[in-house]
């Protein structure tokens, strides 16, 4: 598939949880193509680097028997070529518990992600060196079965340098919500006068993953939780130097709400759920169109225009 220097090319990269498998989705013309077929564990997380021409993602290891609660601290970060070959794992060997959403600041090469049941966040240099505990709003294994402290969708505001993460609550639980800290350089010490954790909102139905247009400093979020509630949805909300302001349910109707990812360009979002369907919509919001539907799934997802 020579699609890498295709410059016509808008691809989605879709993580399928099981069978594991990664899809590449051209969204305009919906061709699409089996990227890798990950060999173990349960992929959560994806983001691509054009320059590098690398996909990196979370693995948040093997899927338990029964329910979501993963009791293994066999969690990893791992990495291919954009075509498919020179898979790595560069994080793994018990130092994490099941990554979730993860984020890349390009100019610095490093990797930021959420550990649900590791209670933390936790970042890397892109070769998986230099791993750091950011925030830990618990202990492993103690307070594994704590769900108010697990860390679920991150985002990382470059402008501003700040990290805003979730934490989801419990299964529809009407207990969600949504912090903020300041984003450092790394090997640069944070600044005094920010606060280092702010709540900025909460009793949200169940907000998972996280994204940022920069440009209108808007963040968006998917929301697992009850539909009554606000939840299986897309939201927004504006970012100010005083936290979020103006939420709003952009569009619902979703089967278990989880990846989320931005064409600022197209001026549209993706989003992807657990049914294995994913859909875009107007960044203003409106009615959920489907692209394209997997036979397993769907967890993470992320955009990447090759003309850029």
């Amino acid at each position: 598939m020579d699609y890498l220097n295709d410059h016509s090319r808008h691809l989605l990269y879709i993580l399928q949880a099981h069978p594991a498998v990664i899809i590449a989705l051209d969204v305009n013309t919906g061709e699409s193509w089996r990227l890798l077929e990950v060999p173990r564990g349960t992929p959560d997380g994806i983001q691509v680097d054009l320059v590098s021409k690398t996909v990196y993602w979370t693995n948040m290891g093997e899927m338990p028997e029964t329910g979501e609660n993963f009791i293994h601290a066999d969690g990893s970060i791992e990495s291919c070529s954009l075509a498919g070959d020179d898979h790595r794992v560069l994080v793994g060997g018990g130092s994490i518990v099941t990554p979730k959403q993860i984020q890349l600041d390009a100019a610095y090469g490093v990797l930021y992600w959420c550990d649900r049941e590791g209670m933390a966040i936790f970042c890397c240099n892109t070769d998986g060196s230099g791993l750091t505990m950011l925030h830990q709003t618990g202990a492993w294994p103690g307070d594994r079965d704590d769900v108010m402290r697990h860390c679920v969708g991150i985002a990382l505001d470059l402008q501003n340098r700040y990290i805003y993460w979730t934490q989801k609550g419990p299964p529809d639980g009407g207990q969600g919500r949504i912090f903020r800290m300041a984003l450092t350089p790394p090997g640069v010490m944070p600044l005094a006068h920010r606060p280092n954790v702010e709540l900025l909102l909460d009793h949200l139905p169940e907000p998972i993953d996280l994204e940022i247009d920069h440009e209108s400093q808007r963040l968006y979020w998917t929301d697992r939780g009850l539909p009554e509630q606000g939840g299986n949805s897309l939201n927004c909300a504006d970012i100010s130097v005083d936290g979020l302001s103006n939420h709003r349910v952009l569009a619902t109707g979703l089967a278990e709400a989880i990846g989320l990812a931005l064409d600022l360009k197209g001026h549209r979002a993706f989003v992807s759920d657990l049914s294995g369907a994913v859909r875009g919509v107007s960044l203003e919001g409106g009615v959920f169109t489907t692209l394209y539907t997997c036979p397993g799934p769907v967890t993470g997802i992320a955009f990447a225009h090759h003309g850029d």
